[in-house]
């Protein structure tokens, strides 16, 4: 997508890897500072795999803007080696922004096979229900769309192989 106003971003990317070799990444949040485009998670954070929705992992972040800070990712939407989802919540007070809640957006990876051993992996941002001072502030998420595809880059390079095809989703 990228470029309008719905609050709703993706980024496509056919990986030469098997699914579940790559949800095995996403399913583990100590991979994630690895596997992020964005620059801004930080390792160190202790959490065990996600197995459901109703999971909860924290990640360590920094950003410019904040300096050091954490959030709890609570995991909304949960199928082996298909789909996983998480909303951020914010585990102190910033900007009048809810602690403790999801603050309204979603960070969604969708998996679909592409033979036995590629994977067509989409990575979509939805801040479509977000307070707007947040989606003013990521421009309804297009904001994120270069550091998405940085991510998927990434995690095809975690996976060991190289060549694969980018495009907004």
């Amino acid at each position: 997508m990228g470029g309008d106003e719905s609050g709703i971003v993706s980024v496509t990317r056919r990986i030469e890897a098997p699914a579940g070799e790559i949800f095995n990444l996403l399913a583990d949040p100590g991979s994630h500072p690895d596997v992020d485009g964005s620059g801004m998670l930080r390792a160190g954070a202790s959490n065990p795999v996600v197995s459901g929705v109703g999971d909860v992992f924290i990640m360590k972040m920094h950003n410019e803007r904040r300096g050091d800070y954490e959030i709890d990712n609570h995991v909304v939407e949960f199928e082996v080696n298909r789909r996983i989802a998480w909303q951020p919540a914010l585990r102190e007070a910033v900007e009048g922004m809810p602690v403790g809640v999801p603050i309204g957006h979603t960070w969604k990876f969708e998996l679909t096979a592409d033979g036995p051993d590629a994977t067509v992996v989409t990575e979509t941002y939805d801040c479509s229900t977000a307070p707007e001072g947040l989606r003013g502030y990521v421009d309804n998420g297009n904001a994120w769309v270069d550091s998405m595809t940085a991510t998927l880059e990434r995690l095809e390079e975690l996976c060991g192989k190289a060549g694969g095809s980018t495009g907004p989703g």
